[in-house]
C-alpha cells in the first residue's frame, strides 16, 4: 500500500493511494498514521479495505507527511562510499549516527526555508525505514519484522552549522523545514528489495544526484541492528540511510549551495517524488 496523509498542517487525515492514483479518505478506519497503527496487523487490516468504498479525496490537496507522532529521526552519515570520498571523509568503520530535531519535519511539497544567516544550505536524498514494531538489541535476522515501510526523506542540511560551528551535526540538521518526508509510507510487502532502489534530485532541472541503494556501506538490516543497540526503536521512528554522491558541498571546483527562489525535485524508485520551493527565511 501507499499511505499518506493529506490535509493543511496540523489538520491532515490518513489516507490511501490506489491503482489508479486516486487519494481515498481512510479517516473512518485509523485516526492517522501514527505509530500505533502501524504494526503488520494493522496495515493488514487496512490492505482488506475496499478502496473504491472509500471516499475519495481533491487530487489537489496538500500533502503532509506520511507518518506523524514521529518520535525520532535517526540518521546515517557518510554511509555511501563515494559521497564521504567528495565530502573529504573517511569511509566509516561503523554507522555514524546524527540525528534530526522532530520540529525539522515538514510535507513533501511544502517549501524549505533558509534560515536567516545562513549561506550553505545543502540537499541530500535518501531511503527513510519506518519503524512498525518497537525493540532494541533487534537481531539483523529479525529486522523486518520490526520494518513497516520507506519513504523518501530529504535531509536538508545547512554545512557551516554542521562543519563550523562545533559540536555536533545536529544543528545543521535541525532547522524548521529541514525534513521533508513522503509523499507516501510505501508498506514492505511492496518493496522487494530496499537495496536496488535508485534514487535521483535535481535543483532547477539540473540532474546534482544519481544513485542506488545497492550502493550502501551499511544496508537496512545492518542499519537497524546497529541503532537499536543505542537507543530503543520505537513504532513511527524514522530511520535516514543516507546519501548518495551529488551534494553541493561536493561539487568541484566550487561548492553550490540553494539559494532563495530555487526549486529541489527528488525522488526513489516506487516511493514518489518530492518537490520543495526555496525560500527565506522571515526575518
Amino acid at each position: 500500500m501507499k499511505l499518506l496523509r493529506c490535509g493543511q498542517p496540523g489538520q491532515e487525515r490518513p489516507a490511501l493511494l490506489d491503482n489508479n492514483g486516486v487519494i481515498r479518505d481512510l479517516s473512518a478506519h485509523i485516526t492517522d498514521l501514527s505509530g500505533s497503527v502501524l504494526s503488520d496487523g494493522n496495515l493488514a487490516r487496512i490492505a482488506q479495505l475496499d478502496p473504491k468504498a472509500l471516499p475519495a479525496i481533491d487530487a489537489e490537496v496538500r500533502i503532509g507527511p506520511c507518518v506523524t507522532d514521529i518520535g525520532k529521526i535517526v540518521c546515517a552519515g557518510l554511509n555511501y562510499a563515494d559521497h564521504a570520498v567528495e565530502s573529504n571523509s573517511p569511509i566509516p568503520e561503523e554507522p555514524i549516527l546524527f540525528m534530526k530535531a522532530t520540529s525539522s519535519i515538514c510535507g513533501p511539497y511544502d517549501q524549505v526555508e533558509i534560515p536567516r544567516g545562513a549561506q550553505k544550505v545543502d540537499w541530500e536524498v535518501e531511503l527513510g525505514v519506518v519503524i512498525g514494531k518497537p525493540g532494541s538489541y533487534i537481531a539483523k535476522a529479525d529486522v523486518m519484522d520490526h520494518i513497516a515501510g520507506y519513504c523518501v526523506v530529504n535531509d536538508v542540511s545547512e554545512r557551516s552549522y554542521q562543519m563550523e560551528r562545533g559540536g555536533q551535526w545536529v544543528k545543521g540538521k535541525s532547522c524548521d523545514t529541514f525534513c521533508p518526508i513522503g509523499p507516501w509510507l510505501v508498506t514492505k510487502d511492496e518493496v522487494a528489495d530496499p537495496h536496488s532502489l535508485d534514487l535521483w534530485l535535481s535543483v532547477d532541472g539540473v540532474r546534482r544526484q544519481n544513485g542506488n541503494t545497492r550502493t550502501m556501506i551499511f544496508d537496512v538490516p545492518t542499519l537497524v541492528s546497529y541503532i537499536s543497540e543505542f537507543m530503543s526503536l520505537q513504532a513511527g521512528d524514522v530511520i535516514s540511510t543516507g546519501t548518495p554522491p551529488g551534494v553541493g558541498m561536493g561539487i568541484k571546483p566550487h561548492p553550490i549551495y540553494l539559494r532563495a527562489g530555487q526549486t529541489m525535485e527528488l525522488g526513489i524508485t516506487g516511493l514518489g517524488i518530492q518537490r520543495q520551493k526555496v525560500v527565506q527565511a522571515g526575518a
